[in-house]
């Protein structure tokens, strides 16, 4: 039977992905027969039709909370070093504690362990897969800067976004048109303006000859970067954050913690531990975990791209807070800079539609491969009653239309006619 839809455009309808968060076996009290349904949004085509929707400036703002996270790591890191504690795998090792106790601990509430086991029998090795590039990715990173300058080492950080678009590009079929290309070109250039100013005034060298030892180090690192970014905004858009956080916490502690035990044992017996060192490992903890639940969030709202161009601000933050903490000195093109890598990212989504990139190309035409959840493209669930085709859903602003819903086998669902059904506004 022919679809008949009022606002078929602004009502595409599918099978709710299996998101143990949102969906369930169980039919309400009143009715025998009942599915879980749920709608992509309607879609504003046209030049800046993004621009003008709440998501685009959710998103920005949380690819600065994202820089400054990096940024307050940063600096924990520095005051670490200089109270005589240097333990770079160490370090991370309590952030991946702290994910553990909380995201394994929600799936093993919102699976049961038996189920729990059954996700690592049979995805753990994507997960595996996927915390060994995030721990590497940062081990790599931090040892580069004990054989490199910081210019040296950010410049090849530049790397994580060529691979990220490539990756992208090959594998997810995301394509990136001239806007998107230039966004990202204008970013570098603000970035390029930052190193450029820190090269003339000295103050990202401090006197350290480069190495090329510490510059493939970083070219490692920002490339298990690059992977592991592309990798999970995959996993986040099909299966529930917390599985996914969970299992690159539960994972990424394993592997980090093996690591920290061979190679930072003579650093920690040697490290100064007192109230400060304490202090700022709690901070960086924390930080850390901030930054990790931010993370997949925007990776559904955005894309791995969008997030390692969010990040190019993090030299700009950064100075500002040593200002305070180190005594920098700012300078007059810092500003200029901070600004270009702004506009960057707003030229980037400027031709995008209302949706921006939380329309993933790999999940099909309607998002039926992906997930329901926070962040994606798909809405709330709505349930609807086969038998008196009607339907409802929690969420507020109901508007009503009236149509015929196809199973995807050219069948209607349960075999009915016509269904009353409810658009979902959040």
């Amino acid at each position: 039977m022919p679809e008949t839809r009022k606002n078929v455009s602004a009502l595409a309808i599918h099978p709710q992905s299996e998101d143990p968060s949102t969906h369930r076996s169980t039919v309400p009290a009143n009715t025998e027969d009942a599915a879980e349904l749920t709608f992509v949004p309607s879609v504003k085509e046209g030049k800046f039709a993004f621009l003008t929707t709440l998501r685009f400036y959710e998103v920005l703002v949380m690819g600065q909370i994202l820089a400054l996270c990096l940024v307050s790591t940063n600096t924990l890191s520095g005051l670490l070093v200089k109270e005589g504690t240097s333990i770079p795998a160490f370090q991370s090792f309590f952030n991946y504690v702290l994910l553990n106790l909380v995201y394994t601990s929600y799936t093993l509430y919102k699976y049961g362990f038996k189920k729990w086991t059954q996700v690592i029998l049979k995805d753990g090795w994507k997960y595996f897969i996927l915390a060994f590039l995030d721990v590497e990715g940062n081990y790599f990173a931090v040892l580069a800067y004990r054989y490199t300058t910081i210019l040296s080492a950010q410049l090849i950080n530049f790397w994580a976004i060529v691979v990220v678009v490539i990756l992208s590009f090959l594998f997810l079929r995301v394509r990136y048109g001239i806007p998107r290309i230039a966004g990202i070109l204008i970013c570098c250039g603000g970035m390029g303006v930052l190193l450029a100013s820190d090269s003339m005034h000295g103050s990202a060298i401090g006197g350290m000859p480069t190495e090329l030892k510490g510059d493939l180090f970083m070219l490692l690192g920002a490339t298990m970067y690059g992977f592991s970014n592309v990798a999970e905004e995959f996993l986040v858009s099909k299966k529930p954050l917390f599985e996914v956080v969970g299992q690159l916490a539960f994972w990424g502690m394993l592997i980090n913690g093996t690591q920290a035990g061979i190679f930072d044992r003579d650093s920690f017996r040697s490290a100064t531990w007192n109230g400060k060192v304490g202090g700022y490992m709690v901070g960086y903890t924390l930080s850390l975990f901030i930054f990790y639940t931010i993370v997949p969030i925007l990776l559904r709202m955005a894309s791995a791209a969008f997030f390692n161009i969010s990040l190019l601000t993090t030299n700009f933050w950064g100075v500002l807070i040593g200002i305070r903490v180190f005594g920098y000195v700012i300078h007059k093109l810092y500003p200029v800079a901070f600004v270009m890598i702004i506009l960057g990212l707003i030229i980037y989504f400027a031709f995008q539609n209302s949706l921006g990139e939380a329309q993933k190309p790999w999940l099909g035409l309607n998002q039926e491969k992906g997930i329901a959840g926070i962040g994606t493209a798909k809405k709330r669930k709505v349930k609807v009653d086969i038998e008196t085709g009607t339907g409802g859903s929690s969420a507020q602003g109901m508007t009503t239309g009236v149509g015929t819903m196809s199973d995807g086998a050219g069948g209607m669902v349960g075999g009915q006619g016509p269904l009353v059904f409810k658009e979902a506004t959040a």
